[in-house]
């Protein structure tokens, strides 16, 4: 025998439990006064004991009641869960990813037109996260982060080096010209974002010298939007802003340039190996960051050799 009711039946005992009305469950569910109090009927039929207690129209729930649809609903929303949780996986022409939102905006989204000349049979869907959670439960195909590439349980690539860089507006009115003019800032001219100064204040050989903010920004779109205004200066990855600089957009302060502490790698699970999709767009990109590469080096080689 099994042991399942029919859906239909739970669903609108579920609905009758929850809003304490035929009618109104009626109109939840779209269907007819008379089918929900079939299928209430026909589930206490096959369950032998009576889920309401009927005092004219009014209905209550026996203590029997209450706990059945307590235990019903909460199997409903599993069952609703699981549901959306397959239907979210990617399709097989379907290439979903996840980013840093100032990775995705400065670096990823101006290059991925070309990927969909290439490619015009995948759909992209890029998420702005930070977490690993949608890649081990499939929801997604591929992450993009930035760190030392030793995530348990997830496979990685190397995908590119970064550098740290002081950047201005160049109208902005106290722009420094010399490194120590840089360190005598006041608070309110600097920016502060997620990147750390330590690396850079090493480079630039200024011993203990740590900035004060007068904003400090969570997020570096944020930030490089401020300095894009001329609000002050701000330590920024030139991966995101190479361009701003080579154009003239942007203008480099103190002509210092360090190693950024992390790497950008490309993060997905061991489940997705082989998948053709991901071949493709793991090609195109890991060339495409090489191309970066080559040309933040080629920035940094021509800003020493100008000294």
């Amino acid at each position: 025998m099994n042991p399942l009711p029919p859906l239909p039946a739970l669903r609108a005992f579920e609905a009758v439990s929850r809003l304490g009305s035929v009618v109104k469950a009626a109109d939840a569910l779209s269907v007819t006064h008379s089918a929900i109090s079939h299928q209430i009927h026909a589930l206490e039929d096959y369950l032998g004991l009576p889920l309401f207690e009927r005092s004219g129209r009014k209905l209550a729930l026996t203590e029997d009641g209450r706990n059945y649809a307590l235990q019903i609903r909460m199997a409903l929303n599993d069952m609703a869960e699981a549901t959306r949780t397959v239907r979210a996986r990617p399709k097989p022409n379907e290439i979903k990813l996840t980013t840093m939102p100032s990775f995705g905006l400065g670096w990823l989204i101006p290059r991925i037109p070309e990927f969909q000349a290439l490619f015009p049979q995948y759909r992209i869907d890029i998420r702005a996260s930070l977490g690993f959670d949608d890649l081990h439960t499939g929801q997604l195909d591929l992450a993009i982060r930035m760190g030392a590439g030793d995530w348990e349980g997830l496979k990685t690539q190397h995908l590119l080096d970064d550098y740290l860089v002081v950047v201005a507006a160049p109208h902005y009115p106290h722009l420094p010209k010399t490194l120590a003019e840089l360190a005598g800032l006041e608070k309110l001219q600097i920016i502060g974002t997620l990147e750390k100064w330590s690396s850079w204040v090493k480079e630039a050989q200024l011993g203990d010298w740590s900035p004060t903010f007068g904003l400090f920004c969570n997020d570096n779109n944020l930030a490089l939007t401020a300095v894009r205004l001329g609000q002050g200066i701000a330590l920024a990855r030139l991966s995101l802003v190479l361009d701003e600089l080579v154009d003239g957009r942007l203008q480099l302060v103190g002509n210092v340039i360090a190693p950024h502490p992390n790497r950008y790698w490309l993060v997905w699970a061991p489940r997705v190996d082989g998948s053709a999709k991901l071949h493709h767009f793991m090609q195109w990109i890991t060339q495409r960051a090489a191309q970066s590469q080559q040309q933040m080096q080629a920035y940094i080689d021509g800003v020493y050799s100008a000294e």
